[in-house]
């Protein structure tokens, strides 16, 4: 864990932890020792809680907390910080049901110290009510610690852009883009409400302690812009800077676009190892927009690279060093060379003297590997190797009702006309029809629609797979459990997920593993599912296979892997890239508009597309070979913190 520095240009004290889990335990000890604390001198504790993915390990936590070391919530009082409006307390997405399922239920805390803003309120009465709200935590004494969270726009609570310092809790319109984050939740964007109850940036400035958590990539800049920014209503969180005690709480993929992750050696001494080498030298032509063996050594020293000259040597000697080693991720043979094809001046990689190699590859959603990998998934079949594609979810609820309406009919001319079973056919036609008829914004689907909405994903995934070459017999749907909720929140992820995965690689035993690296995906289904095979990959580490096995990460339709990170680069070609389009069409449930998009509004080949053209774009700038577009990789060596 790594802290601000009062030297440093952040103007919010940032404590960065190497991953989220670490993070959350750190904050649930901070407020445990308050709370016990408040008890000793028989006081209460006021917490102001905040709902979303940020705080849910910190409630965990507390959870753990009260039930193994006698933690007591008899002396808390709690404000929520918002709310949908309207909400009914019962429904998938109120807030009172959050709470209540991840921490209320859990604790020994009285009923009547648990405030929640109320959705469902006649509208006439929600003025009255918000001032009766700011009564209620002022008569309480005020909020000792409130957590928060940060949106894309910086708000936090629902305090959009715009909102003022001396706002008070009100109602408010929610902003385009927090609506679209929110779609996800309301299985659609159409049916996430336009208002909310919130708590004002005032009222939260008010609170004795603040502490702001972020997790992921996905983050990471508009925790720069709160942190190292200009105070502003454009960003809410920005008035977090004027607090006495307030603190940003991050995991380091949150905190990677702060200046001390950025350019480290720009705020104090750093140890020049060959990861930091490359890192300040690729930042040096990026910045001066010059490829890295044009740069001089009066760049690195107008730039602020003075020590790394002084330590490492001349500038041709670091520019060709780190030119060699990007060089040197570039390869159109991902599965590795076999000897009889090599050219003079081949490299020899790892791994080349097993040719064909048995790949795997696993895709969290049924189309994470044609749009992350699809190019490098075309070059391995063609190659020769023996590729698997084993998906791990079924990606049933990211179907829209009307392909589950489409298919029903299918299916129901299609037994019709042949006389299969038709009584029974008729009769789940009537079920999912009445079903979707009266299906209810963020309903869960009966055990029906989610099974058909399941084969629709299905078929999908094989389409797209013949169009790159790979046999059915290859093909692998574990349908993980922790998915299978019917809901965007899932389970935890559990012993039978892991074990799935685990027989899979010992059927299997492959050697080349690739593997979904990113965090950002919105939803978190992708970071379950890279945790699951990395602790499966930790349960047959001992086998006598896995001795030849690489693990390769990829990253998927949220972002790309930085060309300072990336270990091996995948050429693909035009026709290769058009392959990988076609694809991705074959994906037609999440064509032209997904159910869930995310924060990008394109379809997911576009961005795809446009994430492989600007990393060779980047290759090229930087004076390496142009390429249509790169695929890129990182490999992963054992560093069990990403689990």
């Amino acid at each position: 864990m790594t802290s601000h520095s009062s030297d440093s240009i952040e103007r919010i004290p940032c404590r960065v932890f190497r991953q989220a889990v670490d993070a959350s335990r750190s904050v649930a000890q901070q407020i445990a020792a308050m709370i016990r604390g408040r008890a000793a001198e028989g006081r209460y504790c006021v917490l102001g809680l905040a709902t979303g993915s940020s705080p849910t390990g910190v409630y965990d936590e507390l959870v753990r907390m009260h039930r193994e070391e006698g933690l007591s919530f008899q002396n808390v009082v709690t404000f929520n910080l918002d709310e949908y409006y309207p909400m009914q307390p019962a429904e998938l997405q109120s807030y009172v049901r959050f709470m209540n399922e991840h921490l209320f239920d859990h604790v020994d805390i009285k009923p009547e110290n648990v405030h929640v803003p109320d959705g469902t309120l006649a509208e006439g009465d929600v003025a009255d009510y918000c001032r009766r709200y700011e009564a209620q935590i002022a008569e309480a004494g005020g909020i000792d610690l409130q957590l928060l969270g940060i949106g894309r726009t910086g708000h936090v609570g629902f305090n959009e852009p715009g909102s003022g310092k001396n706002s008070r809790t009100r109602m408010i319109t929610l902003d385009r883009v927090t609506r679209r984050d929110a779609a996800s939740d309301f299985f659609g964007e159409d049916n996430v409400p336009r208002r909310a109850i919130t708590m004002g940036v005032g009222t939260i400035l008010d609170a004795r302690q603040v502490v702001l958590m972020a997790w992921g990539e996905g983050k990471a800049s508009i925790v720069a812009r709160a942190v190292e920014g200009e105070i502003s209503t454009i960003v809410a969180a920005s008035f977090l800077q004027e607090h006495p005690n307030a603190q940003f709480v991050l995991d380091q993929a949150a905190a990677e676009q702060l200046t001390r992750s950025q350019e480290p050696w720009s705020v104090g001494p750093v140890e020049w190892s060959d990861k930091m080498i490359r890192k300040a030298v690729i930042w040096l032509a990026q910045k001066l927009q010059k490829p890295l063996l044009k740069l001089t050594a009066e760049d690195y020293n107008e730039e602020g690279l003075q020590d790394l000259l002084a330590t490492c040597g001349s500038a041709y000697d670091l520019n060709l060093r780190v030119f060699r080693t990007l060089q040197a991720t570039i390869t159109g043979w991902p599965g590795g060379k076999p000897e009889g094809r090599k050219q003079p001046g081949d490299r020899t990689r790892p791994g080349d003297h097993i040719f064909p190699k048995r790949v795997l590859i696993f895709s969290p959603h049924p189309d994470d590997d044609v749009i992350s990998m699809g190019g490098t998934l075309i070059r391995l079949v063609d190659q020769g190797h023996e590729v698997h594609v084993a998906y791990q979810t079924s990606g049933n609820i990211a179907v829209f009702d009307d392909d589950a309406e489409r298919f029903t009919d299918f299916v129901g001319e299609f037994n019709r006309h042949f006389g299969i079973d038709v009584d029974r056919t008729a009769e789940l036609e009537s079920h999912i029809d009445r079903f979707l008829k009266h299906k209810q914004p963020g309903q869960v689907d009966s055990e029906e629609v989610q099974f058909i909405k399941g084969v629709i994903r299905r078929t999908e995934a094989r389409a797209a797979v013949r169009c790159c070459g790979v046999s059915d017999e290859t093909l692998h749907f574990m349908d993980m459990p922790f998915y299978e909720t019917g809901r965007v929140r899932k389970k935890p992820l559990g012993e039978e997920d892991v074990r799935i995965t685990v027989d899979l690689l010992r059927q299997v035993q492959p050697h080349q593993i690739y593997v979904a690296g990113d965090l950002s995906d919105p939803h978190g289904t992708h970071r379950v599912c890279l945790s699951a095979v990395l602790k499966a990959c930790g349960e047959v580490a001992h086998d006598e296979w896995y001795a030849d096995s690489q693990i390769w990460l990829y990253r998927g339709a949220w972002q790309e892997w930085g060309p300072d990170q990336i270990e091996m680069a995948v050429p693909i070609s035009p026709e290769e890239l058009l392959r990988k389009r076609v694809a991705i069409f074959k994906h037609e449930s999440q064509k032209d508009k997904a159910l869930f998009p995310g924060s990008d509004p394109r379809e997911f080949w576009q961005r795809a597309e446009e994430r492989n053209r600007t990393t060779a774009k980047l290759y090229d700038q930087l004076g390496l070979a142009e390429y249509e577009a790169i695929e890129g990789f990182v490999e992963w060596k054992g560093d069990m913190s990403l689990i």
